[in-house]
């Protein structure tokens, strides 16, 4: 299987590429290519240090091959050159996903896209319709379904050993040099917000260890200023109500000191109750038993001399060469989500509709038909933040949307 990457900034650095580099390493995928805009964007993702020296000798197709200006469509190029029935990986802002994927689907591609899918149920339904009438997958790429704590909290609470959940909190902070990145350009007050971008991941994680489902929304956001001038929703607090009646309220930010010690600062609690006890379940996900002191501080934004790296999102390790084998949940969720394209990919076209059906129903790797839930609670939170952190109501059954509570 080939593999076109849209969009070569800090996730295609960071995850997708070395997992892909360590995928084709070992025989499983094909040649790769890396689309962006700006031909700069491709050279310092080409010569980026750690991948030079943790996959030496491997390289990807850079679009744009040559410098000049910007070319926001070449994606569509792109993925015009990649045979049909292979993979495309939308590594995109938030709100070019949806034509994005639609041009892959159209183009007869299996499709892993970063979350959140799209920012309108609307639009995940129809991603959904034309991924199925071509028996293509769809994969979202929510990374924190694949960390060991997740998987053993889904199992033990969906075997009744947590009972019911019912009062959580969650957070995940950003560290404050984001805003000086490309964030700045894209994840602004008209396009996106913290709870949109970072937020996600948790009610998406209550979803994915509960089976619950979220019915009302309220996002309130603090607006702050980049660098360069643009407005962001910066700051973000919002309250889920899930259809059991329980509440997650969940803090984002790109706000993080640089100088504190982790990446970034996330987890959640979440109360539980059964017949004459209480349940707890406590992620803390950010510190993970290492501390570090170095002689000097390390390098790249928001480096320090005192860390504490977590070795479990994705880290690279010395297993003897040739490089460095990347680890950890980030790797196996975008190995996962290859590996099922491939699965229906290898079945006879008669088959591909079981295959897929299967995914959905497994619900190990996130849909458009198992999690369509997530694109109403960002359409949502989209209408609450905007409204002051007005209350929505998602409504499900034959047409799912969102209503202003009463």
């Amino acid at each position: 299987m080939q593999v076109a990457i849209i969009g070569g900034g800090m996730i295609t650095h960071d995850q997708i590429l070395p997992t892909l580099y360590d995928l084709q390493r070992n025989g499983v995928i094909g040649d790769i290519s890396v689309c962006a805009s700006r031909r700069s964007t491709v050279e310092t993702l080409a010569a980026a240090e750690t991948l030079l020296r943790a996959f030496p000798g491997q390289s990807f197709r850079a679009y744009p091959d040559a410098p000049g200006d910007p070319q926001p469509e070449l994606y569509k190029q792109a993925i015009a050159d990649l045979p049909p029935r292979n993979l495309v990986v939308v590594a995109t802002p938030d709100q070019l996903h949806y034509q994005h994927i639609m041009t892959a689907l159209r183009h007869d591609q299996h499709v892993l896209a970063v979350k959140p899918l799209v920012l309108r149920h609307a639009e995940a339904v129809e991603i959904e319709k034309e991924a199925w009438s071509r028996g293509l997958l769809v994969g979202i790429e929510y990374h924190k379904r694949f960390d060991d704590r997740a998987l053993m909290a889904r199992r033990k609470y969906r075997a009744g050993q947590f009972g019911e959940f019912v009062l959580g909190t969650a957070c995940l902070l950003e560290k404050w040099y984001y805003r000086h990145s490309n964030f700045q350009n894209w994840c602004t007050t008209e396009n996106s917000d913290a709870f949109t971008y970072i937020g996600c991941h948790y009610v998406d994680q209550v979803h994915f260890i509960t089976g619950l489902l979220p019915v009302r929304v309220s996002v309130y956001g603090i607006v702050d200023q980049y660098p360069n001038g643009n407005s962001g929703y910066l700051w973000t607090d919002a309250r889920v109500i899930f259809d059991n009646g329980a509440c997650l309220n969940v803090q984002n930010a790109l706000g993080f000191p640089d100088d504190a010690p982790g990446t970034n600062i996330q987890g959640i609690v979440m109360y539980t109750r059964g017949k004459d006890r209480g349940g707890l379940l406590a992620h803390s996900d950010t510190y993970r038993g290492l501390s570090y002191c170095y002689m000097d501080k390390a390098d790249g934004a928001g480096g320090t001399t005192y860390a504490e790296p977590s070795p479990d999102y994705f880290q690279y390790v010395d297993l003897g060469g040739p490089g460095l084998q990347p680890v950890g949940y980030g790797y196996r969720s975008i190995a996962n989500i290859v590996k099922k394209c491939m699965e229906v990919e290898s079945a006879a076209p008669v088959d591909r509709a079981a295959v897929l059906r299967r995914i959905d129903e497994t619900g190990v790797i996130a849909t458009p038909a198992n999690s369509a839930y997530n694109e109403l609670v960002m359409e949502a939170g989209r209408a609450s933040i905007l409204n002051g952190g007005r209350e929505v109501t998602i409504e499900y059954g034959e047409r799912p949307g969102i209503r202003f509570s009463a």
